[in-house]
């Protein structure tokens, strides 16, 4: 009698185990890569897709932060951590990628045509450098989710290379000049004044601080507009 009782009870935990197995199956030939599709889909939207398109206006400052409201959040947010100014760094982001996301450098033609490198690894709206990019993950946490082009992070690698800069060679955060320059030649290449034999670089960093300090009186009319602009955002805790 021992024995009949056992038999169906071990047919039904050897038919539980075969469909363990079945699903373990699956999971392996068709979960994981749905998963990695799903995900691959989900970065394309996030990273690429949907990125802002460029201000219409990016002559004005405030135009520009009507249009994105969030950059103001990112920016001011940069300003709290590090210490340039808004007006400063979204100046850096117009002459480094026009706003543009994905911007890169154009790519070299080999005998005149055939697209072939390209001259640097600047990526992204603040145009950062793979070792430069490299090292600001390193300091402040590296992430999936921290890209070159999403624009938060963008204005935060601004923030924290020209934080270095002051601390490093002492340039004022209110010297968008000099902060440019260093941030273009580099510390060690401002240090040697590089730049003292590239007269376009010069001329470039001068039209730099010409539209931070516009930004900067532009943005005195209407910041109040995005200080408070979310619905949980309200009087006296986001002035």
């Amino acid at each position: 009698m021992v024995g009949k009782f056992k038999k169906p009870w071990r047919r039904r935990k050897r038919r539980q185990q075969t469909r363990l197995d079945v699903w373990r199956s699956r999971t392996k030939w068709y979960g994981l890569p749905l998963l990695g599709l799903l995900v691959a889909t989900w970065a394309t939207l996030r990273f690429s897709l949907l990125a802002p398109a460029p201000p219409a206006n990016t002559d004005d400052l405030c135009e520009i932060f009507r249009e994105h409201p969030v950059w103001y959040d990112y920016a001011k947010e940069s300003e709290r951590r590090w210490g340039t100014p808004v007006a400063t760094q979204i100046a850096f982001v117009y002459y480094e990628s026009s706003f543009r996301s994905h911007a890169q450098p154009p790519r070299s033609r080999l005998w005149g045509f055939i697209p072939w490198a390209r001259p640097t690894t600047a990526y992204g709206y603040a145009q950062a450098l793979d070792p430069a990019w490299r090292e600001y993950l390193e300091a402040n946490g590296d992430g999936w989710f921290t890209v070159r082009t999403d624009m938060e992070h963008a204005l935060d690698f601004v923030g924290w290379y020209n934080h270095l800069t002051h601390r490093q060679l002492g340039i004022s955060f209110y010297n968008p000049r000099s902060l440019y320059l260093a941030y273009h030649e580099g510390r060690g290449g401002f240090s040697r004044q590089t730049y003292a034999r590239k007269p376009d670089i010069t001329a470039l960093a001068a039209r730099v601080q010409k539209r931070a300090f516009r930004y900067d009186i532009q943005l005195q009319s209407c910041e109040q507009e995005f200080q408070c602009w979310r619905w949980y955002q309200f009087w006296p805790f986001c002035r």
